[in-house]
């Protein structure tokens, strides 16, 4: 009977705790197995002991997310630096999305906030992440860090400086108006309506591989477009971590997956994936092939 009640509650705080682990790790998968973690350490676990379940696997998933994020390098992977973060991406129908579709949607955060985060120390992303977006006390933080209180406020602090602006409009409908408006004005060559949809000091990161690619300002991102641009290459509407964002295919296959962050009306960061192993994943979750032929 106690391990159905505990079942019972974990799925309870499931969503959250895929939110905290989604913030502090950037990957889906990732995220799921420091949730998964948790399960087997509090099915293991005397209930009696645990005052408040909620706040005791919060705890948890913090502890194991931030060791994930200590390893990454000894594992061999990309620098943080040298990788985009992983999306979740659903084609924007609402007739296919279901309860659980919209409710990861709407508690998504942005893929620029994720490139930023990413390029915080791990310390610094566990004090902001869970003070600044869960609200987690300080003193808690400070102990999972075996830091003083005042040390871990001076890592939030320095955290939130550097993701001050990176706030993208919320509104849906209005974004998806631009990004419209940035396709078709590159598939039409037109490098004004271009420039036009897109801020001055937009920045776009393309991921295809073997690190990233940046481009910086609006002449050199509207000239990639329009090189880019192809009849044979269809972009669907997709929404990228609950933000408009494109599914592009090539002869009915995912070639690349486009994220926007549109800021007063304007384009200021474009995230592209189209890194054969991730695309593949990408087309794996949305009941596609991939273009790169990888499965």
């Amino acid at each position: 009977m106690q391990q159905e009640w505990l079942a019972e509650r974990f799925e309870e705080e499931r969503r959250h705790l895929f939110g905290v682990a989604y913030r502090m790790l950037g990957s889906t998968s990732e995220a799921e197995d420091a949730v998964q973690d948790a399960w087997l350490r509090l099915s293991r676990s005397d209930a009696d002991e645990i005052d408040n379940i909620g706040g005791w696997l919060t705890t948890v998933v913090a502890r194991v997310s931030l060791n994930m994020l200590r390893s990454r390098k000894t594992r061999g992977e990309l620098p943080l630096e040298d990788r985009l973060p992983e999306p979740t991406v659903v084609l924007d129908d609402a007739t296919t999305q279901d309860p659980a579709e919209r409710a990861m949607l709407a508690d998504s955060v942005s893929i620029a906030l994720l490139v930023v985060l990413d390029q915080l120390s791990p310390d610094e992303r566990l004090a902001f992440v869970l003070h600044d977006l869960f609200a987690v006390p300080f003193d808690e933080i400070a102990t999972m860090l075996d830091r003083s209180s005042d040390s871990t406020r001076q890592l939030a602090s320095r955290a939130r400086r550097r993701v001050r602006g990176r706030t993208p409009d919320r509104d849906v409908t209005a974004q998806r108006e631009v990004v419209d408006a940035f396709f078709a004005a590159a598939q039409d060559g037109d490098l004004d309506r271009l420039i036009g949809a897109l801020h001055p000091d937009v920045v776009l990161h393309a991921d295809l591989g073997s690190g990233i690619t940046t481009y910086r300002g609006a002449a050199k991102v509207a000239g990639n477009a329009v090189m880019y641009a192809h009849a044979d290459r269809v972009t669907h509407p997709a929404l990228v971590n609950g933000s408009a964002g494109v599914a592009i295919t090539f002869h009915g296959k995912l070639y690349s997956v486009m994220a926007f962050t549109v800021v007063d009306g304007r384009i200021t960061e474009i995230e592209a994936y189209a890194a054969p192993a991730q695309v593949a994943k990408l087309a794996a979750s949305l009941g596609l092939e991939s273009a790169h032929g990888q499965a």
